[in-house]
């Protein structure tokens, strides 16, 4: 597993990552969010022995990354922020360098390299040099180098970062496909892909964990969790109707669309109990899951707006 023990990294009198411990089993796919300047990438870093912590340790797989760093690091595979790779190297050299520092060789290397870019769907630019490629195509180059040696443990930032809406069905994809025996953390701004891969969250916001759980849990956090959303014509007199309902708590009206929120059971049977007892013409209605951008907001505003002043 990877066991984080009371991380703490300062620069000066900031405090990027403060007092963080936690810990991930296989199976798990963690999906590790926070604003800007929360502690991500650093937290990151000092996982996979890029940055030294100022004080506390963490154990990769029982391997201390201060006292037993190389072993450490042969565990994992790590997709650092921006995927920086050898520009000048093509695909195919960049991809053996890195079987080979990964302490591959032979026939194994080839093997590696050609599964590598096979999962990745790379082999239209095997021999171009990646400092030509695009973003995209960069990303996946640095996906490739970190599933090189088939890590148990995978440590990756924003793996999706400026790819498109078919090559990150694609990362999401393999990412799941690897999911049940290796330890996958990613850190993401992309909600949305936080709930399709991920089994677990984190949030954190100032170097401090404000929330650890599942993608369902927080979103039943949020306050549209089993609200009821109707979009028809006159939203401003359906709302006045529906708020006499008992099982109504209040009313809201957005860009043309009504929400009522729930005072208790049976909210959804009520609307549209209402909505065919009135004759109301509707075009959509639909009982909300809730919404993770809310919650996110919610768990981080206090503490961002608490180091703005």
């Amino acid at each position: 597993m990877i066991e984080a023990i009371s991380l703490c990294k300062r620069y000066g009198v900031f405090t990027a990552v403060d007092d963080l411990s936690f810990q991930v089993e296989p199976g798990q796919v963690l999906g590790f969010l926070g604003p800007n300047g929360a502690g991500k990438s650093t937290t990151m870093k000092m996982l996979t022995g890029f940055l030294t912590p100022t004080s506390g340790t963490a154990r990769i797989q029982g391997h201390d990354i201060l006292d037993d760093s190389l072993a450490a690091r042969r565990c994992l595979g790590y997709l650092p922020e921006g995927a920086p790779c050898y520009g000048e190297m093509s695909v195919s050299e960049f991809l053996r360098f890195v079987a080979r520092a990964r302490g591959l060789d032979g026939a194994a290397v080839s093997g590696a390299v050609g599964a590598a870019m096979e999962r990745l769907n790379l082999g239209g630019v095997v021999h171009q040099p990646i400092e030509t490629l695009s973003k995209g195509f960069k990303r996946r180059v640095g996906l490739a180098q970190a599933l090189l040696h088939d890590p148990d443990v995978l440590i990756l930032d924003e793996p999706t970062d400026g790819l498109d809406p078919n090559q990150k069905h694609e990362v999401r994809r393999l990412i799941q496909d690897m999911s049940g025996d290796k330890i996958i953390v990613i850190s993401t701004h992309i909600l949305e892909e936080v709930e399709a891969v991920c089994n677990r969250v984190m949030i954190i916001a100032g170097g401090r964990l404000l929330a650890d759980d599942t993608p369902a849990a927080l979103v039943a956090r949020s306050r549209y969790h089993n609200a009821v959303t109707v979009v028809l014509d006159n939203p401003e007199s359906a709302a006045s109707v529906l708020s006499e309902l008992p099982q109504v708590s209040r009313a809201e009206i957005r860009d043309g669309a009504l929400t009522v929120f729930p005072a208790g059971e049976g909210l959804f049977g009520a609307v549209t109990g209402a909505v065919e007892a009135n004759g109301w013409s509707v075009r959509e209605l639909r009982l909300e899951n809730g919404r993770f951008d809310e919650v996110f907001r919610t768990i981080t505003q206090g503490e961002t707006r608490g180091e703005a002043a």
